[in-house]
Formats: structure tokens, C-alpha cells, sequence
């Protein structure tokens, strides 16, 4: 089974982003399944290396490098990080610049897909 998750809620401030994320890290853990997950809007801001939180608050970038570690392919929208100044090198590694284009495909290659 192939799944695509769309998250496009920040990485903080509401649960979404974070559900998203866990729901697609056990999908990602499940035999014959491959999870990709693209990050739209205020979303892309998941995808952003360097995240300092609040001791004994959850962490965005821990989740989403446990989903790249896990064989997820993750793309953040291209648009939406310019919109932000988010560039290339403040990705988490593993997490690229995507586009419109690569959704639309990725949305075409998954069997479900599943947005938050």
C-alpha cells in the first residue's frame, strides 16, 4: 500500500501537524507500506532543522526525522517556503524542496491519502 500525507498546519500552536505526523510514522512502520509526506502552507515550518522547544514538549523535527529514518521521502512545498524565507540547507536532510507538480504526482502514485 502506498499512502501520501498532506499536512498543512504549523508545527506548533495546534495538534494537526503533530497527528499527521504520528499517524504517519505508524503507517511507516507497517510491512508493505511506503509513507511519504508533503508539507504545504504554514507546514513547511515542520520540515525546519534546528527546533528548540520546551523541556517536555514534543518535538516537530524529532518526528519527522524519525519518519525520514524510517524510509519516508518528505517534500515541502517550494512556494510556500519562499513565502516564509525558508530555504534549502534549513530542511531537515531528507526533507526537499518540492512543488505542485511532484503533489500532483505523488497524489496520482498513492493508494490513500490522507490530510491534516
Amino acid at each position: 500500500m502506498k499512502v501520501l500525507f498532506v499536512i498543512n498546519d504549523p508545527p506548533y500552536g495546534t495538534e494537526r501537524a503533530y497527528n499527521g505526523l504520528r499517524h504517519a510514522n505508524a503507517m511507516a512502520k507497517l510491512p508493505d507500506v511506503t509513507t511519504k509526506i508533503f508539507f504545504m502552507a504554514d507546514a513547511v515550518h515542520c520540515a525546519r532543522r534546528g527546533q528548540r522547544v520546551p523541556q517536555g514538549y514534543y518535538n516537530v523535527e524529532h518526528m519527522v526525522t524519525i519518519a525520514v529514518r524510517h524510509q519516508v521521502e518528505g517534500g515541502a512545498c517550494g512556494s510556500c517556503m519562499d513565502a516564509r524565507a525558508l530555504s534549502d540547507e534549513d530542511l531537515i536532510p531528507g526533507v526537499h524542496r518540492s512543488s505542485m507538480d511532484e503533489l500532483a504526482a505523488w497524489t496520482l502514485w498513492a493508494d490513500q491519502v490522507i490530510v491534516y
